[in-house]
């Protein structure tokens, strides 16, 4: 007798094993349980291309910009100050802590802009990745933040259009009726091309890490609107001597010895 009281003990254990593994694989239902895979928005350069505040779409100037490293640092460029923040990313979710900003002077305009973006960029914030557009919501939806993923921009080989001009710690607007006239090229063959706003420009151009030092430059002789001839000469005034040049994602910054200069963006 007493095997059979083994034998339905044994059937007994095992049937209590098979409900087990029942039950937990009814519990488990597709990928409940798991967490949601963080949004792969760090290590990228992400071109701000416009934000949201309280219904309002306000379209980015050029230049804004923002990459979030692998520490869960942010910082960008507004088109008119650098800020910097942390964010933790979550699945899906950013939850941004503002920290600094540069006290740049700025055309209105830009200004404006600026302070939406250190706004909507704040807190929690749900992303949204589909190919290489990023877009980050708050979830009362009053907040958002449109982002393209775009490679860096090199020197060498890139037109740049000049957006801004600089005097010192000011940014200030182009003349009026001279946006996005003056392109400059710096070429594989040492030399720089382009237009200053109203006449072709070329000059030898020597560049190291930090600085671009240029020959003699020769221009054409045409006769132009008021502001591009104004800007041609802000502009050349800006390239004579030793220059210093900062690049970051696709914004050029060059400066003479006095702070005079101007910025530029890829394309």
């Amino acid at each position: 007798m007493q095997k059979p009281r083994t034998l339905a003990a044994a059937l007994a254990v095992s049937a209590l094993v098979l409900l087990s593994a029942c039950g937990s694989e009814q519990g488990a239902a597709p990928g409940a349980g798991a967490d949601t895979p963080d949004l792969p928005v760090q290590g990228s350069n992400w071109t701000i291309a416009a934000v949201t505040l309280d219904g309002t779409r306000s379209v980015a100037p050029p230049g804004a910009h923002l990459e979030i490293d692998g520490k869960g640092r942010a910082q960008g460029d507004s088109g008119c100050n650098h800020f910097g923040a942390t964010v933790a990313v979550h699945g899906d979710t950013l939850t941004v802590s503002p920290q600094e900003v540069t006290e740049i002077g700025c055309p209105a305009d830009r200004q404006r802009f600026e302070r939406a973006l250190l706004k909507a960029f704040s807190g929690e914030l749900e992303g949204r990745l589909k190919d290489k557009a990023l877009t980050l919501t708050s979830a009362d939806g009053r907040k958002g933040v449109e982002l393209t993923a775009e490679s860096d921009a090199p020197l060498v080989g890139t037109t740049w259009t000049v957006d801004a001009l600089l005097d010192g710690a000011t940014a200030g607007s182009l003349p009026a009726g001279s946006e996005g006239k003056a392109k400059l090229t710096f070429g594989k063959d040492g030399r720089l091309t382009g237009s200053l706003g109203c006449n072709r420009v070329t000059a030898p151009a020597k560049i190291t890490d930090r600085t671009i030092t240029l020959g003699a430059i020769a221009t054409t002789r045409m006769m132009c609107t008021g502001p591009q001839m104004e800007l041609e000469t802000k502009l050349y005034d800006a390239l004579d001597g030793p220059l210093t040049y900062r690049l970051v994602h696709r914004t050029l910054t060059v400066t003479d010895s006095d702070g005079q200069g101007f910025t530029a963006q890829a394309g």
